[in-house]
């Protein structure tokens, strides 16, 4: 079938039996464009491809034909007259010399419906001939149809004007949510009445509340056109007309009027002398429905599944469902619905059933049935019985699964009952994933009845990756997924392009790609702007993400994605070309760790949080997924996505961890933090708790503890202070017993017994995190090889390297000498400040500027001679970011400034401010030095909080003060054109008021003084003689001054102090966090810093720069950066795992002892009764069953009996029949007795209990 579509009008359409597969030509695509622009209506509308045919001899149009046996497509004449066409002439072709037969109106086309929904629909009215296959393309390609993942079609109900609340609710809320999340078909009668009138609001409600345009519940009607009210009304349809129709609440008769929430028709023309023929259309289509493919991955990737759902039925449904349950299409009974339903629910559930049971069940559900009728009914039941593997029944009432549970339990067991292989259950298993139905999948898919191979897994993973199914994920890695050669890169970049639009990630992803591509075109065609072409979505690559990452983690994602990690970029390069991307086909490196950085990237955390737990490193990947969703919170604008990201718990993820291995292993925690990560770039565990500000981890005992074993160096973390300042000023007692190392005490008690567990001398050296050369180490620890004199010298050499590059030792020198030079500051600043030269300046001043400029040398060391393998620009923004470093630059450019002023005659004294000033900036310095003092560390804190506070009392301040400065200088002074007094009475003199400094007799007439004053202007400009105070409204001056009083000194300072005590309680709690941040960073600072302080700074400068000169200069890092040798590092690792999968089962244990996770267990075990008391039913089925084979076997040898009795081989009757029973037929085979005659018997009576299902329902659905 093929049509030339429209939005607002018919089309013309074809409807002769043609075979699938076949395609139509594409020639006539100049008319189909000329007809196009002929009609609007049908410009935008995708056209099946035609080929130009004869003339029409009434319009003179080209009629268009397709290649499939000259078939007439139509042309634009319509005519009333010729509405009359018989059925059997729709799609025929007419004989030659005839006028080829137009299509007439009403064929194809929209329905208008009328009232206050105001819907649209389309329709097409189709010869019961129709090949299924035409009407399936009308539906996909004509009519702009998503292929369906499901297909669910509804029988009977129809014949119910009064439904029972339960299934109505069943048929709104279970049928249409369980096909609405995988974009399911509906087929009904599409006539509003009965079930079909509740389905189909329930499908509007749905749809209104759907917020997905891509996955929506189709509701078609399949109806006989001779059904439909008012169906003249749909003759009127024309391309640029739809047909207006107005739906109407019908009694039950032979017409109803169409469901305006159904959004297709096919309106089938029966041929009067077929009866059933609209029946038999809808056997047929979803008979060729089910043997298409689709899927979430792309076209032909599963079969599409369809079951049909029974409510209620006539008996004529019975031989439709025999049909469909031929084509192995599995059926869904819902029980308690009435009519046939209830009679094959009571059969199923009896377990064993005879021919006039049935009957009498037929009877008593349908009055007035004629009885070859009824006959006829109970084979086609008893035929239907037989292939018992595709009916499910579903009692709403007593069961507690929901429909979408049940149809996936129907469609898995009529999937099983047909074969094993794996390949058949993946439409069903993509059902499952669809509908996140996990136990399912559990239960009846992974029970071990299919072997399921890796490449069986491969496509539904990736649906479960993108559609963010953790569970899923997780039991596809159970059940045979290597991850390590599923994910290659290929797989990787097509997930980053499957990012939602709406996603924060996309909006990254797409700034970055929309940069490449104009530096793309600025390389190409200098000078014009880039134009992407359409508004296709735009496709990522592993270049845009690893740029991404690299603005979130920096150098810890150095080489993410590229062929050479450690090529650098060579220099004037804009961007990466194609070619250092890696293959796409190419197996990922990590895989744990990009999936997981994938799923941190789109705050999917339930998904990264397996990523996690299975991949290694974790401590290290929890702090990179901490500093990500940090960074993406500021970025977030929607403020539910950006409390989900601050509220993830990675950073106490690597904190629990830490403290895992902490507590098993305090040396191999130690090595943890130091070690250069694989995953990571090189990075260290502390580098990433940097880089994500993790506070909490950083307070951590063990962190501190590594901390203070670094900052004390190879001196034992009890020596006083005092004994360092001792040592400090008198450096021959280094080499005495007074400063302890911490090396010599392990020694002294036997080599170290506690590092028992250590393999080597150097995996000892990697967890002691010594500074000493390997040679040194041996030498030491072989003194017989050495001489005495030798000995000694190594032995006082190592002592004094050890003392001096202690970080405790360089920042106490750092600070002694930081006070000589504020004394040597003071004393030029007060006492020896010498005239500009050549007067000037003196010996003191000059060693002054020296000693600056010692310090202008160390902080371009710490700016610019850092890291080798940072940009210049990014070593600028980093030292600028610190807030001490922004204090230094000041500090030296206000130096600068008063030193250039100084030295000349004019600016003498202006230079003498900028150093006063200057040395207040220098003196405040002095705050970082004592950050790291344990008491004064935490106050610190809290003043700079504070400091906060203070900033925002003074907006409030200012604004009464500028008020009421203004409106007292107005009053008192009006004439006083000075701007210097006027600026001193507007806002100096109202500050002092708050201090308590109220001159009265400046503001108060009645305490004025009579003192000498003018009104002269010229006079008050030369200062001659004060203004005289106005007086005129004196009054408002002291009320003013009240007020303004009022409001600074009670409500606006009390505010302050309140302000400040909630600053205090809120920080003093985490102060002890936030000062032992501090004081890693000020480790940090002074590990890397030169064992000399400044001034004396510069030799150590200077022998840095001979030494880069000839050799690479010594990294001072390797306290906190350790390469660990391979098999001590995998080793790490291992331990790592180990303790990580330790901290799991602590907190699953956890979690199995919580009362919500205790009340969800007794809930499943009070199910798990349920189900077995409901198995009593199988029991019960079980002896009716016996029961009746007994009977049989007792009338047999009554049989026998009187036979024997009688001498004689022959009786006067015959022997009893059989009983039916479901295990004694088989499918397709007799269930009559194969050896004894069966001759009609009067009808015996059965045992007591309902006649039906639907009689007297109790439980269970069998015989009291």
């Amino acid at each position: 079938m093929s049509a030339v579509p429209d939005e607002t009008g018919p089309a013309v359409l074809t409807a002769d039996v043609q075979s699938s597969g076949q395609s139509w030509s594409t020639a006539g695509a100049e008319l189909t464009a000329r007809r196009n622009s002929d009609m609007p209506g049908l410009q935008d509308t995708p056209l099946v491809a035609i080929h130009q045919g004869k003339r029409c001899p009434k319009c003179g149009e080209v009629v268009l034909e397709s290649q499939k046996q000259g078939a007439i497509l139509g042309c634009q004449c319509y005519s009333v007259e010729e509405e009359s066409v018989p059925h059997g002439a729709v799609g025929q072709k007419v004989n030659e010399g005839h006028d080829k037969l137009h299509w007439t109106t009403g064929r194809l086309g929209d329905i208008d419906f009328l009232g206050s929904s105001r819907t649209r629909g389309k329709f097409a009215r189709v010869s019961s001939s129709t090949d299924p296959d035409l009407i399936y393309q009308l539906l996909t390609e004509q009519w702009g149809l998503a292929p369906p993942h499901l297909v669910v079609a509804l029988v009977g109900g129809d014949e119910l004007a009064q439904m029972k609340p339960w299934l109505r609710d069943t048929v709104r809320k279970g049928l249409v949510k369980a096909t609405q999340s995988t974009g399911a078909w509906i087929l009904t009668s599409g006539l509003r009445f009965g079930i079909t009138k509740h389905l189909g609001q329930a499908v509007r409600d749905h749809s209104l509340a759907s917020t997905s345009s891509k996955v929506r519940v189709v509701a078609i009607g399949i109806a006989p056109w001779t059904m439909i009210h008012n169906r003249d009304l749909l003759l009127s349809a024309k391309p640029d007309q739809p047909a207006a129709y107005s739906t109407e609440d019908l009694p039950h008769g032979s017409v109803y009027s169409l469901d305006s929430n159904h959004s297709h028709f096919i309106l089938i023309e029966e041929d009067p002398q077929r009866h059933g023929a609209t029946s038999d259309m809808r056997v047929k289509l979803l008979k060729h429905i089910s043997l298409q493919r689709t899927g979430y991955g792309g076209p032909g990737s599963f079969e599409i599944p369809v079951l049909c759902l029974l409510v209620h039925g006539e008996p004529k449904i019975l031989q439709r469902m025999y049909k469909t349950i031929q084509n192995a299409t599995p059926w869904l009974i819902l029980a308690g619905s009435g009519g046939v339903a209830d009679i094959l629910v009571t059969l199923i559930y009896r377990g064993c059933w005879e021919a006039e049971m049935v009957q009498e069940l037929l009877l008593d559900t349908f009055s007035g049935l004629h009885s070859t009728d009824v006959t006829s009914w109970v084979k086609v039941i008893q035929r239907i019985l037989d292939n018992g593997h595709l009916l499910t029944v579903h009692d709403p009432e007593q069961e507690t699964s929901e429909l979408d549970t049940v149809i996936l339990k129907a469609l898995v067991k009529a999937c099983k009952s047909q074969s094993q292989e794996a390949q058949d259950f993946l439409d069903e298993l993509k059902l499952a994933v669809a509908w996140n139905r996990v136990d399912i999948a559990k239960s009846e898919i992974f029970n071990g009845d299919v072997e399921w191979s890796a490449q069986d897994l491969e496509e539904i993973m990736m649906d479960a990756l993108v559609n963010d199914k953790p569970d899923f994920v997780r039991l596809f890695m159970e059940n045979g997924v290597n991850l390590g050669e599923f994910l290659t890169y290929g797989r990787l970049q097509e997930l980053y392009c499957s990012v939602s639009e709406k996603s924060l990630l996309f909006d990254l992803l797409l700034k970055k790609h929309q940069e490449k591509q104009v530096l793309l075109a600025s390389a190409r065609t200098p000078g014009l702007p880039y134009m992407e072409i359409g508004d296709r979505r735009p496709r990522f690559t592993l270049h845009e993400v690893s740029k991404v990452l690299k603005d979130f983690l920096h150098d810890s994602c150095k080489g993410f994605y590229q062929k050479l990690p450690a090529e650098r970029v060579s220099k004037g390069r804009l961007f990466h070309s194609q070619k250092d991307l890696p293959d796409l086909d190419q197996v990922c490196e990590n895989p744990w760790r990009d999936l997981f950085l994938w799923a941190v990237l789109q705050n999917r955390q339930k998904m990264a949080n397996y990523f996690w737990a299975m991949g290694p490193e974790a401590v290290a990947a929890a702090l990179a997924g901490c500093k990500i969703l940090k960074e993406m919170a500021h970025l977030e604008s929607e403020a539910e996505s950006a409390r989900s990201m601050k509220e993830a718990k990675y950073e106490q993820f690597a904190l629990d961890l830490f403290s895992e291995c902490y507590s098993n292993s305090e040396d191999r925690a130690y090595a943890l933090l130091v070690r250069k990560t694989h995953c990571w770039s090189k990075s260290t565990v502390l580098n990433l708790a940097t880089e994500a500000d993790a506070k909490s981890f950083f307070a951590h005992d063990g962190v501190q503890a590594l901390l203070t074993k670094i900052w004390w160096g190879s001196m034992t973390t009890d020596t006083a202070i005092s004994k360092l300042v001792l040592s400090f000023f008198c450096p021959p007692l280094i080499w005495t017993n007074l400063i302890k190392f911490s090396d010599e005490i392990l020694q002294s008690r036997g080599g170290g017994e506690q590092f028992a567990e250590l393999d080597s001398l150097e995996t000892e050296k990697a967890l002691l995190l010594s500074d000493e050369d390997p040679a040194d180490s041996e030498a030491a620890g072989n003194p017989s090889d050495q001489s005495c004199s030798q000995a000694w010298s190594q032995f006082l050499l190592r002592r004094w390297k050890r003392f001096w590059s202690a970080p405790v030792t360089v920042f106490l020198g750092n600070v002694i000498m930081y006070f000589a030079f504020l004394v040597l500051f003071t004393y030029v600043l007060l006492l020896d400040f010498q005239p500009p030269p050549p007067k000037g300046p003196s010996i003191a001043e000059i060693i002054l500027y020296f000693w600056v400029f010692t310090l202008v040398l160390e902080e371009i060391r710490q700016s610019f001679f850092t890291d080798e393998d940072m940009n210049i620009l990014k070593k600028c923004k980093l030292y600028v970011e610190d807030n001490w470093n922004k204090c230094d630059m000041v500090a030296i450019s206000l130096f600068v400034v008063g030193l250039l002023c100084r030295m000349m005659e004019n600016t003498y004294e202006a230079g003498r401010t900028v150093l006063a000033l200057d040395f207040m900036v220098f003196t405040l310095r002095l705050i970082h030095i004592f950050a790291i003092h344990k008491q004064l560390g935490p106050k610190i804190i809290i003043v700079e909080r504070m400091m906060k506070d203070v900033f925002f009392f003074l907006f409030f301040l200012s604004v009464w003060l500028i008020a009421y400065g203004v409106a007292t200088q107005a009053l008192l002074h009006p004439n006083d054109p000075r701007l210097d007094w006027v600026f001193r009475r507007v806002l100096y003199r109202p500050y002092l008021h708050i201090f308590g400094q109220i001159p009265l007799e400046e503001i108060d007439a009645a305490k004025m003084q009579a003192t000498n004053c003018t009104m002269n202007l010229q006079e008050i400009i030369t200062g001659t003689l004060p203004p005289c105070p106005n007086i005129y409204a004196n009054w408002l001056v002291i009320l003013l001054l009240v007020i303004y009083l009022l409001v600074t000194n009670v409500l606006l300072l009390n505010l302050l102090i309140a302000m400040f005590s909630y600053t205090f309680q809120v920080v003093q709690g985490n102060t002890d966090i936030f000062w032992k941040f501090q004081r890693y960073n000020l480790i940090v600072e002074y590990h890397s810093r030169p064992a000399l302080a400044p001034p004396f700074i510069i030799i150590s400068h200077l022998s840095q720069l001979f030494l880069s000169l000839f050799k690479k200069a010594e990294s001072k890092l390797e306290h906190l950066e350790k390469e660990l040798p391979a098999g001590l590092d995998q080793k790490l690792m291992t331990w790592e795992t180990v303790q990580k999968e330790s901290y799991l089962a602590k907190l699953e244990r956890r979690h199995l002892e919580s009362s919500e996770e205790r009340l969800r267990s007794t809930s499943s075990k009070v199910q798990s009764l349920l189900k077995i008391v409901g198995g009593f039913k199988e029991q019960e089925k079980r002896l009716a069953s016996m029961e009746t084979e007994v009977r049989y076997c007792g009338e047999v040898l009554s049989w026998i009996a009187e036979c024997f009795d009688k001498s004689t081989l022959k009786c006067d009757r015959d022997a009893p029949r059989a009983p039916r029973t479901k295990s004694s037929c088989g499918s397709g085979s007799s269930c009559s007795s194969p050896s004894v005659p069966q001759p009609s018997t009067p009808k015996k009576e059965e045992p007591e209990g309902h006649p039906g299902y639907g009689a007297n329902k109790k439980l269970p659905y069998i015989d009291e």
